[in-house]
């Protein structure tokens, strides 16, 4: 097929994808918040938030990761045009998250005991206990909202979660700086100032994106019938089961890369805080590259779930493979930035005035530049690993990728990030290069699966 025929399709993906990857960028930005300000108290208390953001992310991967069953059910409905389909997936998936973000919460705080096993800094547990119990508390607005981004992304609205994120950056940036610091009237909380900054955030995010989505007047009409007269006597269980099907398998995707990356994050930490310090800048770099691609995710889940409802499977697979040939181009774009500039972004997260801190910061920036020659190589992977599953989920194809993920994080990738971290001289780098063995086994084993489905189906319904 000609080449255009892809390129075509890229102006329709960026409209979809670029609020979604601000948006994304704004989840981001509140751990590049906390890492930059935290950062200037010292290298233990940038660890300590490192080490209670880690707990953090694996119970938001599966929040994040089970919301998604939201989109490709609501896009197909779109598809269908399908009102109340509509609404009833909104009702049920907005109850499951709200369930799922207090048992997050719950488990969080009783899974803290961990850090005294995990051979941690002593003075970083310190710091990092009661910052967890705080930051924990956040999954609660954090997973709702996610239920209606989710929902919003698979009526294509995606600009609301981007602007309920930036007003909600725009809220944890003061209260993070007025609490960290002392500023003005308030106490001067230190790491307990970023935490209370982050919950503050996260309920403000909930509040903003319901406004924004109830109360619009462009979309008032459109949206009013999916937000009234919400009763448990319209929950059906058979709705339910439907989106735990399909939910349950996507957050187990998901935390098994969040909980490889997690991984690296304590495998580094044995290593001694300079490591640990080092990975967490490298890993907030990554990251929020990553989320361009995640961007690109949704707008898979999105269009292929809205030919999924028309049922063009050709056309759907000149739509995905469109999104796949993007998310190329933007890594290698990125990677390229990592491998130029890998010497000096290191700088962007560190107190360089501090004479204190000097030895600590070198040996820090040296790590830091390694890991992202590693991470430029290891972005195209990334990239076509978390856009290739946005297609499959848009397909309700969940089973066996969680499967392959799990293979390829946990057989493939952990194992040499293990070995090569701990029993060589390679250190942090080695541990990333396991990253990199896991994303790319993963990027190759799903796009194969994609190809097989895809095919059959179009030969079946052309």
């Amino acid at each position: 097929m000609n080449i255009s025929a892809y390129t075509n399709e890229f102006s329709y993906n960026l409209r979809l994808a670029f609020p979604v990857i601000l948006g994304m960028l704004g989840h981001t930005l509140i751990g590049i918040v906390d890492n930059f300000m935290v950062g200037n108290l010292g290298s233990t208390e940038l660890a300590a938030v490192s080490l209670g953001n880690s707990f953090i992310f694996i119970a938001l991967s599966i929040g994040i990761g089970f919301s998604t069953a939201i989109t490709p059910l609501t896009a197909e409905a779109d598809a269908e045009q399908d009102d109340k389909k509509i609404r009833s997936i909104f009702h049920h998936g907005l109850l499951l998250c709200t369930v799922l973000g207090i048992a997050l919460f719950l488990l969080t705080v009783m899974s803290k005991e961990l850090m005294y096993m995990m051979h941690q800094p002593e003075e970083v547990v310190a710091l990092a206990a009661p910052y967890i119990d705080w930051v924990a508390f956040s999954l609660i607005p954090v997973v709702i909202y996610q239920g209606y981004k989710q929902f919003a992304d698979g009526l294509s609205k995606t600009k609301y979660s981007m602007y309920a994120i930036l007003l909600a950056n725009v809220v944890h940036v003061f209260f993070n700086y007025v609490l960290i610091y002392g500023i003005w009237f308030f106490p001067k909380l230190g790491v307990m100032g970023a935490a209370l900054g982050t919950v503050i955030s996260r309920i403000m995010m909930v509040v903003f994106m319901d406004l924004l989505l109830r109360y619009n007047e462009s979309f008032k009409d459109y949206f009013k019938d999916y937000f009234k007269d919400f009763s448990f006597k319209e929950i059906k269980k058979s709705v339910l089961k439907k989106i735990i099907d399909l939910g349950f398998p996507s957050a187990m995707q998901m935390l098994f890369e969040v909980t490889l990356f997690t991984a690296a994050i304590w495998l580094s930490g044995s290593l001694g805080k300079n490591s640990q310090a080092a990975n967490q800048i490298a890993l907030t770099l990554a990251s929020s590259t990553f989320m361009v691609a995640m961007g690109l995710n949704v707008t898979a889940m999105i269009r292929v779930s809205n030919q999924k409802g028309l049922q063009n499977y050709k056309h759907l697979i000149v739509v995905a493979r469109s999104i796949f040939l993007l998310a190329i181009i933007l890594e290698v774009f990125f990677g390229v930035i990592f491998v130029v500039f890998h010497n000096y972004l290191p700088h962007l997260f560190l107190n360089m005035s501090d004479a204190k801190q000097a030895i600590d910061n070198q040996e820090i920036i040296i790590i830091t530049a390694k890991l992202l020659l590693v991470a430029a190589v290891f972005q195209v992977s990334d990239g076509i690993q978390v856009v290739v599953l946005g297609a499959l989920r848009g397909l309700q194809d969940v089973k066996i990728p969680m499967y392959i993920t799990f293979i390829a994080y946990w057989v493939v990738g952990f194992p040499i990030s293990f070995y090569l971290g701990k029993y060589t001289s390679m250190g942090a780098v080695g541990i990333w290069i396991g990253l990199l063995g896991g994303l790319t086994t993963a990027a190759i084993f799903l796009y194969i699966r994609f190809a097989r489905l895809t095919r059959k189906l179009a030969l079946e319904k052309p």
